[in-house]
């Protein structure tokens, strides 16, 4: 049995929600209520966990003022252990640790995250939801089954040039939102370098959010769509707390 079918009861649950929406557009919009119910649930849904984003925000944001007020001393030690970076990464983390600077700081409530994020993402991969064929992915959006693939518009020998469309205006809208975030992972670099710390992951961390486009067009439309908006979510919410905390 596989450790994630605890989840289940929460992804049946998150299922029936996202229907009960779509139903409730429906008269309204038609069959593309299924499209805007995954935008407002994923919305409604981030929205609940934004207390455990700030405070995550919030540790990070104090770790790094404590840090950068022993810049001063970590340069030294760099200097006195310049050609021994073991020494010198050992003796940094043991003087973080006599000021009692976690270098842990907001991963307890990043990880308290990762169970919702992970009962969303199988809400809208899985085909069968409680035993049962998942009923969104049989919905559509301007004509495409939201359980389609990209490479679903050149099934037959011949393009759909409306399911072509359809996946292009999500990968623009991906390619967008990771934009943006490689912007901010640069500018966190930036802030980094100034306070004489290792920028995380390096160069890597400004392409990394262009995953999530690349993800996009391999997953069914669902899928990338609920991607697109949680990342468009992310980036908009580390900006908004970026803001408060300048």
């Amino acid at each position: 049995m596989s450790p994630f079918n605890v989840l289940n009861p929460a992804v049946t649950a998150a299922y029936h929600a996202v229907s009960g929406i779509a139903a409730a557009l429906a008269p309204v919009v038609g069959d593309t209520g299924a499209a805007l119910a995954i935008v407002l649930f994923t919305f409604a849904i981030r929205l609940l966990m934004h207390p455990l984003a700030r405070a995550q925000s919030r540790a990070v944001a104090e770790a790094q003022r404590a840090r950068a007020a022993l810049a001063p001393e970590v340069k030294k030690l760099r200097r006195r252990f310049r050609d021994d970076p073991v020494h010198l990464n050992r003796a940094t983390l043991e003087l973080y640790r006599e000021r009692g600077i976690s270098s842990t700081a907001g991963i307890l409530p990043g990880l308290l995250q990762l169970p919702v994020l992970l009962v969303m993402y199988r809400l809208f991969a899985s085909r069968t939801v409680g035993g049962r064929p998942n009923g969104l992915l049989g919905r559509s959006v301007a004509g495409v089954p939201l359980g389609s693939h990209l490479h679903d518009a050149f099934a037959g020998g011949h393009v759909l040039l409306g399911h072509l469309a359809v996946f292009a205006l999500l990968l623009a809208l991906a390619a967008a939102v990771a934009r943006w975030s490689s912007t901010q992972a640069a500018a966190a670099a930036d802030r980094a370098a100034a306070l004489g710390e290792p920028a995380p992951l390096g160069a890597l961390a400004r392409w990394l959010p262009y995953g999530s486009m690349l993800t996009a067009a391999f997953v069914p439309l669902a899928t990338g769509l609920y991607l697109a908006t949680t990342t468009l979510w992310s980036v908009a919410e580390r900006a908004f707390l970026a803001r408060g905390q300048a």
